[in-house]
């Protein structure tokens, strides 16, 4: 909503027949009609490094449009599910709110395509004449570009201010035709405010560096001359059918205890992922935040790349180089919330509680300590949409993982709630319609401009339509993140695994609404994150520092352990969903947990918190443990590798064919089909069983293609792997074939067939 007295280029009623909203863009609208051809640059590939350049050059009245498809008509979901039709007010408002957005986004904006470049009119933008500023702040009474260039003296730019709260200044080229604010100035923007006069990094800026032995941020103007510009070499890779996501922290993706660059993660990080066989990397931390303790989760900065890491030519290097290795980049992108650092961020920037967020309590989230959007306003809503936009289009990233969408879907966000399934969870006056709109207008964005970029989702909830088609009547994530798989792994692991109960794993795994892909894991950087163990460290706990040498004997801790981590990884990956992800280490049971370099701190409350006097020592990744072939670390990396074969291979993951044949809390068996592979877990710490009997669907003779007790994997070699197992015309299992196999205590082998 807007407040009361302001306006800020939204309809004071979203579908008002009577308010007329000038477009900002008016010289950029674009018609739309119920038909339209959408053409996308995405994915051009030059001739050679100048042909490159000549579609970078391009400027976006030389391109064709890129139009995003009208509405449809939301009723597909009450056909998917019909228990949705005993919530059908709510849907139905929720999808007629989300078309009139669209509508007005169409009347006063000139369509989506142009009201998500807003990066082209705030902000700094040059043109051939000189470089022109804008910023919305409603709230301030006046406004005034500072910095470098002039000396930072108000009196020198001040701005003007339009009907919409919107400021502006147009700075003419100097005499000389050379730019009035150089390449690598700090700008800030100097308000007089409801509370005094401030001075703000701009809101749209793209880049914001921390000066040595300072605290705040410095916004920097930043167009490099041509010649310093990255250009990008390498197609995008087409979207996976399965993907296998490895999750990374630029900064602490050293070895050593530092903060790493994007140079040195393009060099050495990126080949690692490739040869390790995962077909996608998921980038945190890339937008700008003060606090590097947040895990780039406070944002300051939205369009900034973080600096700690280098420039953006540096990141974008970064993603071209992955590409060149045929990996598609994802962007753990932070639109549920922002740093309330008022310093740095956009907290009270125009010198108001209400300007980007809500104000009161429904403004400030509790626990995470920042601040909330009002997705309810015009300007908010351009802010995000341009955002996501930018981050496509510049950095060419592939597609994002939404962060925190369970906190941005419902007014408790998410929390002390225990969401048991029950529609009425979702579907009610806890559910914040204009948050659920924003994510169905972004992710009409992402797909209707960039039909191959993904979009994945973190809910907790397991709200009913989130991954299902916008005009559909779904939220229009491509993945739901299966968040309740890592739970039950750390719940079972805080217990012995002899009382784990073979339906109850099976139950978690598979427990997702049809039609609604998913991104499974075990674990992410959240189980690694201090105050949480690692489901290495849960199992092996401290053998784990004296006991992975091969040339020492091993303890039945580590034995346990890295039989179970095998198993668990593969059984999460064979049933959890249609994606996989891992977090950078866990792939060879990474032996720490991560502490960011901290100092002590008091909590409001008195609490004290002691730091860790600002080390890095665990704020980094070991890959030598995983290289190196003396270690049982290694045996663990190379199963991992072996896993991401299989999928490659197979495409189990995506397979239409699943059957989960065996469920034995006696034997402590779990054997099921998926596509035309047979896999067979033997969870029991001490039983192995000879001629087991295994149902499957088709007959003839079967093969091990994985088995996690080979040597290689630091396993005990117990399998045969040229045995040949054929298929008795007998059903078992309610399969209409079987055959036999020897299946050893804590071991998982995947059968296919020989031919």
């Amino acid at each position: 909503m807007i407040p009361e007295g302001e306006n800020d280029g939204m309809p004071a009623s979203a579908g008002s027949d009577d308010l007329q909203v000038p477009s900002l863009d008016d010289e950029l609208s674009t018609e739309v009609g119920a038909e339209v051809e959408i053409e996308t640059t995405r994915g051009i590939v030059a001739s050679d490094v100048e042909g490159v350049k000549r579609v970078a050059e391009e400027s976006p009245a030389e391109q064709k449009p890129r139009v995003v498809p009208p509405t449809g008509d939301g009723q597909k979901i009450f056909q998917m599910d019909p228990m949705l039709n005993g919530y059908k007010y709510h849907l139905e408002y929720r999808y007629s709110l989300y078309r009139r957005v669209r509508s007005d986004i169409d009347q006063y904006e000139g369509g989506l395509e142009t009201f998500s470049r807003g990066y082209e009119k705030f902000g700094f933008n040059r043109s051939a004449e000189g470089i022109t500023y804008r910023e919305w702040a409603p709230g301030a009474h006046s406004a005034a570009l500072v910095g470098d260039f002039n000396n930072w003296n108000p009196n020198a730019d001040c701005m003007s201010k339009n009907e919409f709260g919107v400021w502006e200044i147009f700075l003419p080229n100097n005499a000389d035709g050379s730019s009035p604010i150089p390449h690598g100035s700090h700008v800030k923007v100097r308000m007089e405010t409801p509370s005094g006069i401030k001075d703000s990094i701009p809101a749209w800026i793209k880049y914001s560096v921390q000066a040595p032995g300072e605290i705040p941020y410095n916004g920097i103007y930043y167009d490099p001359p041509e010649e310093e510009k990255y250009v990008f070499k390498h197609p995008q890779p087409k979207r996976p059918k399965s993907l296998r996501i490895y999750e990374t922290h630029v900064g602490m993706s050293s070895p050593e205890p530092k903060i790493n660059t994007y140079a040195n993660f393009r060099d050495e990080v990126l080949p690692r992922i490739k040869k390790l066989g995962y077909n996608a990397v998921q980038i945190m931390a890339i937008q700008e935040h003060a606090y590097y303790g947040s895990f780039g989760y406070h944002v300051t900065n939205f369009f900034s790349p973080s600096s700690r890491f280098g420039t953006p030519e540096d990141l974008k290097s970064l993603i071209d180089k992955a590409h060149e290795l045929g990996l598609v980049v994802l962007m753990d992108i932070v639109h549920s919330h922002a740093s309330n650092n008022t310093l740095d961020g956009l907290n009270g920037f125009d010198g108001t509680d209400t300007h980007y967020f809500h104000s009161g309590s429904r403004g400030h989230h509790w626990m995470w300590d920042s601040r909330l959007f009002n997705y309810g306003n015009w300007e908010v809503i351009r802010f995000l949409l341009s955002n996501a936009r930018w981050w496509l289009e510049e950095y060419k990233f592939d597609g994002f993982r939404f962060d925190g969408v369970t906190s941005m879907m419902y007014t408790h966000h998410g929390l002390q709630v225990a969401f048991t399934g029950n529609y009425n969870e979702y579907f009610g006056f806890a559910t914040d319609v204009d948050a659920v709109v924003y994510l169905m207008l972004v992710n009409d964005l992402i797909h209707g401009l960039y039909p191959e970029a993904i979009s994945i989702g973190e809910d907790v909830s397991g709200m009913p339509t989130f991954a299902i088609p916008v005009q559909d009547g779904g939220v229009g994530f491509d993945y739901r993140l299966h968040m309740a798989v890592p739970d039950k792994w750390i719940e079972l692991l805080k217990t012995s695994d002899e009382s784990w109960k073979m339906g109850d794993i099976v139950h978690t795994l598979t427990n997702r609404r049809w039609s609604e892909k998913c991104v499974t894991y075990a674990e992410s950087h959240d189980q690694a994150l201090v105050g949480d163990k690692t489901i290495a460290f849960w199992l092996m706990d401290k053998d784990m520092y004296d006991f992975m040498a091969l040339d020492r004997p091993s303890t039945p801790s580590i034995d346990r352990g890295i039989a179970l981590h095998k198993m668990i990884r593969l059984i999460t990956m064979g049933l959890g969903g249609e994606g996989y992800l891992n977090f950078m280490g866990n792939e060879f049971g990474h032996p720490e947990w991560i502490d960011f370099p901290r100092g002590p701190q008091v909590l409001p409350d008195g609490k004290f918190i002691p730091g860790n006097n600002n080390s890095y020592d665990k704020c980094r990744r070991r890959f030598d443990l995983g290289d190196a072939d003396y270690l049982r670390y290694h045996g663990m990396q190379e199963f991992d590798r072996a896993m991401q074969s299989l999928e490659e291979k197979y495409g189990f993951m995506t397979s239409d064919h699943q059957y989960i044949s065996r469920k034995h809390e006696g034997d402590k068996m779990i054997v099921f089909e998926k596509g035309d592979l047979v896999f067979v877990f033997n969870f029991h710490w001490s039983n192995s069983y000879f001629d087991y009997r295994i149902g499957c669907l088709k007959p003839g003779k079967y093969k091990v293609v994985l088995d996690s007790d080979a040597g290689l994997f630091g396993g005990f070699g117990r399998i045969h792997h040229t045995a040949e197992h054929f298929t008795a015309d007998c059903s078992h299992d309610n399969r209409p074939y079987s055959f036999s196999v020897y299946s050893p205590s804590r071991t998982c082998v995947v059968y296919a067939p020989a031919e």
